[in-house]
């Protein structure tokens, strides 16, 4: 068994595990997202544009409540994930909320082979996804197969510098470059921290902004914008100041960080 097949196959298990944990919590509110509740943030919504009519894919969707947000902002959506649980939850939630989706099973690096080389006007990719890849040169060149001339690529995720700092204050405890994958077997999850789980063990890497940014221009797509965000969506500190349901930010008086970043990234 190879390093990466092991690394997914934990990964795999953990996220299994917590399909139904996070389907049940107050972070996704499913019920306020049946009620018609907004689940992407206001900067994407902005960033990405009008996308009625456009075929948009999201990798590593989950159980896919921001892929059917997008749906009911009129794109005709796919979303992938490596989770039978979590894909099974979305083709759920799709048909009790009403709207039309596409939902498969796949490692993120095969989307290309799992939707049958189609190509998509927007590649979507959300919060929290690239932590949990090994290659981020492979992930940029299959982003890129699934781009329709014309079609891009938009990327939110949680800025890594946030990473360098401990979890209680902001003192510089790891590095910013990691080379090998950081191991964790912890119980719990980010949506219920105390809750037993058994299927613990998680691998994940850390990809600073450069090379993101090189992987994605190096794999044929021409960055538009990269554009960095002063708040996060979670306790990431136990100092952050809840403004919004979704919204946390460095108290008044704090040197402001970047917590977030998105961009933009074109087949011409």
């Amino acid at each position: 068994m190879t390093d990466e097949h092991s690394w997914f196959e934990a990964n795999r298990a953990h996220w299994d595990e917590r399909v139904p944990i996070h389907v049940d919590s107050r972070f996704y509110d499913v019920d306020g997202f049946r009620a018609g509740k907004e689940t992407l943030r206001p900067f994407e919504l902005a960033e990405v544009g009008d996308v009625s009519g456009k075929e948009l894919v999201h990798l590593q969707c989950h159980f896919g409540l921001d892929t059917l947000s997008w749906a009911r902002h009129g794109a005709k959506v796919a979303g992938l994930d490596f989770s039978q649980p979590a894909v099974e939850t979305a083709r759920r939630l799709a048909a009790e909320v009403g709207l039309t989706a596409e939902f498969v099973v796949s490692n993120v690096y095969d989307a290309a082979e799992a939707f049958d080389g189609r190509r998509f006007d927007i590649v979507y990719t959300g919060l929290g996804a690239l932590v949990w890849l090994p290659d981020i040169e492979r992930w940029a060149k299959t982003v890129a197969s699934l781009v329709k001339p014309g079609g891009f690529l938009y990327l939110a995720e949680f800025h890594p510098l946030a990473d360098i700092f401990a979890d209680t204050a902001l003192d510089v405890t790891s590095d910013y470059f990691h080379s090998e994958p950081q191991i964790w077997n912890e119980p719990g999850t980010y949506t219920e921290a105390g809750i037993e789980t058994k299927q613990n063990l998680n691998y994940e890497w850390t990809h600073g902004i450069g090379a993101v940014v090189t992987a994605i221009i190096n794999a044929g797509l021409r960055i538009e914008f990269l554009h960095e965000h002063d708040y996060t969506l979670w306790k990431r500190w136990p100092f952050l100041e809840e403004v919004s349901y979704d919204e946390f930010r460095l108290p008044a008086g704090t040197p402001s960080l970047p917590l977030m970043y998105s961009l933009r990234a074109r087949r011409d």
